[in-house]
């Protein structure tokens, strides 16, 4: 049978620990049941780090408390650390301590907790940085120390050579909830924290965030980027914002814009909406209620119709019949549908030949509803074209946004925008190369 000298369990419990450059040397397990490791560097002689001059010669040795992995549950981790005494008479530097790769002068972690931290934050689904410090038994602000480390190291090598992009998505979420104060006068004033995202539509990859959703914003985040760059954008997905739009005529002289069908859809929904909302005030001096049939079906109101069953089709006949006597729902209904037929077209001939039936329909509504809708479509006619051409969408920004969300959600909000950006950037950079 195999009985194991000391100093080979030694050695196995090194190889076991596999703590590279150190060696333990004892393990022991305190009256609270925590293990505790005592570990040492082989080194037998060091350089001193102002003159360069060897040395053997130990000065002292001291117990340094090393956060280190969970190995099985937490560890506490000691290490024997020497400190040397320079042979050069003339050295400034009478004595030093010793340094390794894994933990370099003045650190309390070594190298691979602090790698640790950061894959543990950013793989698999989206974690709180107060669960990943507790797992590895640091505080929330030495956790977020390592994320904002390894979020300066991606800037760093994303600055070195920016990744090309062809079709650039822009959009905006809100930070946090909406804030008030009082101003110098005591007047109150609201302050909604905005934040935009840019977002490469090939591989919906997150390439920034900045403050705020206007011209300024991204016209500051366009700046940065290198000439060649900007020139290079060929095309731009944006809501119907002209603030987004005026930035990118400024600074990407030869991007189109293409605005997301869905956003004007949902415009198109909006004036539905609305011309119900008012045909109802007229009729019951209401807003609506669950006797109203019209109300009680708003939902089936915004449906695309060719998506409707039979059955479906037959209860908006209904709705229409009972609670529409000016049939003034009836035709922001249909004004509606036309623009979702002007919206699928996928050639110009066609695009052209459904935009003159939405004029008609328009025309035959007669509403200030319908009439604003058209004067929208109209302002942004040339971005319709670029999308009916190109069929670039928002879609993957939206995307984006979703994940943005789970973000802040998970981590119960933020409060500090840096590291709110800190979190979106290292795991949309993670997400990309797993």
């Amino acid at each position: 049978m195999f009985k194991p000298t000391v100093e080979a369990a030694l050695q196995a419990a090194s190889v076991l620990f596999n703590l590279p450059e150190y060696r333990v040397l004892a393990t022991v397990r305190d009256e609270t049941g925590r293990r505790e490791v005592f570990v040492e560097t082989p080194a037998g002689e060091a350089a001193c780090p102002s003159c360069g001059v060897f040395t053997a010669r130990v000065h002292q040795r001291t117990q340094q408390r090393v956060r280190d992995v969970p190995f099985d549950g937490l560890v506490t981790v000691w290490w024997i650390k020497k400190r040397w005494r320079c042979g050069e008479s003339r050295c400034g530097k009478a004595t030093f301590t010793e340094s390794t790769d894994q933990v370099p002068p003045r650190a309390r972690l070594t190298t691979r907790l602090k790698d640790r931290i950061v894959a543990a934050a950013l793989s698999g689904e989206v974690r709180a940085v107060d669960r990943v410090a507790g797992e590895h038994g640091v505080a929330w602000p030495t956790a977020m120390r390592q994320l904002t480390r390894a979020r300066a190291e991606h800037v760093a090598q994303a600055a070195d050579r920016p990744r090309l992009v062809r079709a650039l998505g822009i959009d905006e979420h809100r930070f946090r909830s909406v804030r008030w104060y009082r101003d110098d006068d005591g007047k109150w004033q609201r302050i909604e924290p905005w934040m935009t995202t840019f977002t490469d539509l090939a591989t919906g990859q997150v390439i920034g965030v900045v403050d705020g959703r206007d011209s300024s914003a991204v016209k500051g985040w366009l700046r940065s980027r290198p000439r060649w760059w900007r020139h290079r954008v060929a095309v731009v997905a944006i809501d119907p914002s002209a603030a987004f739009r005026s930035a990118v005529r400024d600074l990407l002289p030869k991007a189109r814009v293409s605005v997301d069908h869905f956003h004007l859809v949902k415009v198109g929904n909006d004036m539905l909406t609305a011309v119900r909302r008012r045909v109802s005030w007229d009729r019951h001096n209401r807003r609506g209620r669950g006797t109203d049939i019209a109300w009680a079906h708003r939902l089936l109101l915004l449906r695309g119709y060719d998506s409707l069953s039979p059955r479906g089709r037959e209860k908006l006949n209904t709705v229409l019949e009972v609670d529409d006597p000016t049939h003034e729902v009836a035709a922001a209904g249909g004004v509606k549908e036309q623009l979702r037929r002007l919206l699928a077209c996928t050639t110009m001939a066609d695009a052209t030949r459904e935009r003159a039936l939405f004029n008609q329909c328009v025309t035959w509504a007669a509403m200030p509803e319908t009439t604003r809708l058209k004067k929208t479509i109209d302002t942004w006619w040339r971005a319709i074209t670029t999308f009916i051409r190109t069929r670039v969408t928002n879609a993957k920004t939206e995307a984006a946004n979703v994940t943005i969300k789970n973000i802040k959600r998970t981590g119960r909000g933020y409060r500090s925008p840096e590291n709110y950006q800190c979190r979106i950037m290292l795991y949309n950079a993670a997400r990309m190369t797993a």
